[in-house]
């Protein structure tokens, strides 16, 4: 690989005796990740019911090794089921590390396309809030996809600068994920053009972010919370000198330790002139283990948890809902009939209740469906979140059945089904919705999801 000049010298400064380690790496070939989506599945299932060669990741007990090379998880019917996530082994590391339990409040700061969201949103088990945010709209759009996917109920998804949401909401989240554009320097072995955006996107370019990004974190950081700061890069300017200039700004914060055990080493202060105390971060480095390389740091701020009760949504009219309320007695086993909330004739289930007021908000809360004239269609996102046994009419197909291929195709085809709206799924788990008549299903899968399997 052709590296810049600039960098291997500066690499070469920082790594001394193991500079010839790390350039030896980048002969090695690409490592390929996935993670099992444990809001429907766990990891040692999700291993039986797969036939691939799977090798456990050390720092993430759901994230697996595949070989990218012999296998296309995408094309498989347990991707389009949300079982699993596809992601970097590194970048697992970030959730993998940031204590999240159900009821928590997060936020994702940077979250497309939506690998550190998912992962937190397994943690939440549906309590809770998690707020993701990117400031890219384009880039939402892969982030909406991916919540939709992994099934996650309790999401808001915005497209705001992290400045504005901390003016809105200080205080009030007591996670954070800061995963921040950096220079990309632990990309270089996996994709050859983020050496060319190093030469155009300088660390100078990519601190401004950061600061920024994290000063609107720490705004939006409640007493006793933690923000998870990450990077791709080993840009120490990124990385420990970042952390040291916000912890130097910021006397209510400390890091914490975090486990390092999987392969981790400890930050270098000497490579910032900084405290002994950035020896807290960690680094996982593409010459030390199998993944591309991270930077990590966990930043704890002093105090308690002061919860100012936020601002209710408001709710729906019940009697706006008959055709939802006889689709749900109709169809499903389960009842939800709290918390709906009606943006024109598309309702949602929003279980928390945020002021989103002139925010730029691309989804809030479980889209459930549409309630057109005198008849409520039911989304795609709310069959992702379903078991099975939730609905009273199903089609269960095995994974290499014909008639499975043709409905993620978003074909029609004859069924022996009673009619009316049915939940299909592969060897029981959800991917979508079909309508059936005179034994005939009309497909109700999402378009933009539809495979040419």
């Amino acid at each position: 690989m052709n590296l810049p000049q600039e960098y291997t010298d500066k690499m070469k400064r920082l790594l001394g005796d193991e500079y010839g380690a790390y350039m030896e790496s980048f002969k090695e070939p690409r490592l390929y990740g996935l993670r099992a989506n444990t809001l429907k599945i766990t990891a040692e299932e999700l291993r039986n019911k797969l036939d691939w060669q799977l090798e456990g990741i050390p720092w993430c007990k759901e994230g697996f090794y595949y070989d990218g090379e012999s296998v296309r998880p995408a094309k498989h019917p347990f991707y389009n089921a949300g079982l699993f996530y596809i992601q970097e082994p590194s970048a697992m590391s970030v959730g993998a590390m940031l204590p999240v339990k159900p009821g928590d409040r997060v936020i994702d700061l940077c979250a497309a396309p939506g690998g550190k969201s998912t992962q937190a949103a397994a943690k939440l088990k549906g309590k809770g809030i998690l707020v993701s945010n990117d400031i890219s709209a384009s880039r939402c759009k892969a982030l909406l996809k991916n919540i939709e996917l992994s099934g996650v109920p309790n999401c808001i998804i915005t497209n705001e600068d992290p400045s504005r949401l901390a003016d809105r909401f200080e205080g009030f989240f007591n996670r954070i994920i800061v995963d921040a554009p950096c220079s990309g320097e632990g990309m270089f072995r996996k994709d050859e053009t983020a050496v060319r955006s190093w030469e155009t996107h300088k660390t100078e370019f990519c601190c401004s972010l950061q600061r920024d990004i994290l000063k609107a974190a720490a705004r939006l950081l409640s007493g006793d919370g933690i923000i998870a700061y990450s990077t791709c890069t080993f840009a120490p300017e990124e990385d420990e000198g970042m952390i040291q200039e916000f912890l130097n700004e910021n006397p209510d914060f400390e890091l914490m330790d975090f486990d390092k055990s999987g392969g981790f080493i400890d930050g270098q202060p000497q490579w910032v002139k900084g405290g002994e105390e950035l020896k807290k971060c960690g680094r996982l480095m593409p010459y030390k283990v199998k993944g591309e390389g991270h930077f990590l740091c966990l930043l704890h701020k002093k105090g308690e948890d002061d919860l100012i009760e936020p601002l209710r949504d408001r709710r729906a009219d019940n009697r706006l809902l008959t055709d939802y309320f006889e689709f749900m007695d109709r169809y499903m086993n389960i009842d939800i009939r709290d918390d709906l909330v009606l943006h024109r004739e598309s309702l949602f289930a929003v279980p928390f209740c945020l002021d989103l007021k002139g925010l730029r908000v691309m989804r809030s809360g479980l889209y459930l469906g549409d309630c057109r004239k005198n008849r409520f269609e039911p989304s795609q996102a709310f069959a992702m979140t379903l078991k099975k046994e939730d609905a009273k009419i199903s089609l269960d197909f095995k994974q290499d059945d014909d008639d499975l291929k043709r409905y993620l195709r978003g074909e029609s085809f004859n069924v022996d089904c009673a009619d009316g709206w049915v939940l299909v799924c592969v060897e029981g788990y959800p991917l979508g919705w079909g309508k059936v008549q005179n034994s005939r299903l009309k497909n109700k899968y999402l378009p933009s999801w539809m495979t040419s399997n």
